[in-house]
């Protein structure tokens, strides 16, 4: 499948929970690369606004009416790529979407930023040690 390059209006971009929702409206009767689009809603896909570096999003849902369709993504807060993304909300962009192979829940399990790792200590009992450690004791 191959890129899909829109040009939109970056509707929204709100906290929930653990994620941002972005939004977006493709301001036109027709909608470009419709097929394609389509079949992306309950798949991971990576997005890029302008020229920034791609963000994994899931692609919740799009719904479309006589004036615009809109696409909503949800993509991890953690992510440190995502606070760039504020300064383009509310803005018209240009809008890549390029289909993924990750599952739904690799995507949510991985860590999308190295950085937020953390560090384990070397003292630090892994669950394995925990259970023997505990079987010793009773």
């Amino acid at each position: 499948m191959t890129n899909i390059q829109l040009n939109v209006l970056f509707k929204k971009m709100q906290k929930d929970d653990k994620k941002e929702v972005l939004m977006f409206h493709v301001l036109s009767d027709e909608l470009p690369y419709a097929d394609e689009l389509l079949k992306l809603p309950g798949t991971i896909a990576i997005l890029k606004v302008q020229e920034q570096e791609g963000v994994g999003a899931e692609f919740v849902s799009i719904q479309r009416d006589d004036k615009k369709t809109v696409l909503k993504f949800n993509v991890k807060r953690d992510s440190k790529k995502v606070y760039e993304l504020y300064k383009f909300a509310g803005n018209n962009v240009k809008l890549e979407i390029q289909p993924s192979q990750m599952s739904i829940d690799e995507f949510y399990e991985t860590e999308e930023d190295e950085d937020n790792e953390e560090e384990v200590s070397k003292d630090q009992m892994n669950m394995d040690e925990v259970e023997q450690h505990s079987d010793v004791n009773e």
